[in-house]
Parts: C-alpha cells; structure tokens; sequence
C-alpha cells in the first residue's frame, strides 16, 4: 500500500497568521507600567557623586545617583557631563555612570547647574 505524503494545504498555515500560544500579558502596553516621576528643580536634589571600582574588573566609573528627574532631562544631563569629561558613560537603573574618575569635575559641573552634589564614598 502507498503512502500518500499529505502537504498542507491549510489556508492558516500558508498565511503565517496561526495562533499557537501566547503568553499572558504580553501585550500590555509598556507605558501603563510605568510610575510618574516628579521632577523636582535641581535645587532642591540631593545628589551623590562617587567613584567606584566594584564589580568592573578594575575599571574606575564615577557614579552620580539621587536624580528626581524625568528619562529624557538624564539623556540631556548625561551628554552634558560625557562632553564636560571627554570620556564615555550610561545611565544604569537611574544612575549615571561615566568612564574613569571624574569626581571633582563632575562635582564643580552639578554645583554649577545648580545641584546639591557632595561626594559619597571613600
């Protein structure tokens, strides 16, 4: 007896649109997670700046954390203090984070625009 080999001729499999599994909550919007951030003026921020060595491989980063503000002003404020530095950074779970120790410059710059920056850490 011959085996026939059947090729599927499913309208939902030629199209690409079949529904297989879905996980739940996958299409809520990121947005409606997302907590308000009031942005206090810089004067009345308390902002720590710190040089750090942890977890880097001996790798120096200075770190300025303690900012009230929204994403878009820590872009801002991140590409001001990577051009005052002359060296790379990122932001990281709402901290700034740039190449190398920078602590005084980056102190003088916060104290300039008007934040209450000291220097945390040994």
């Amino acid at each position: 007896m011959a085996t026939s080999k059947r090729k599927s001729n499913d309208s939902n499999a030629s199209t690409g649109d079949r529904f297989i599994y879905k996980e739940f909550g996958t299409d809520v919007n990121p947005s409606a997670l997302e907590r308000p951030v009031t942005e206090l003026p810089a004067s009345q921020q308390n902002v720590r700046v710190q040089a750090s060595r942890k977890g880097r491989k001996g790798k120096t980063v200075t770190v300025i954390n303690g900012f009230q503000v929204k994403p878009e002003t820590l872009e801002s404020l991140l590409k001001q203090m990577k051009t005052q530095c002359g060296a790379g950074g990122t932001i990281k779970d709402g901290e700034i984070e740039i190449q190398g120790d920078h602590t005084q410059k980056l102190l003088q710059f916060l104290t300039q625009l008007g934040y209450k920056a000291k220097i945390s850490g040994g």
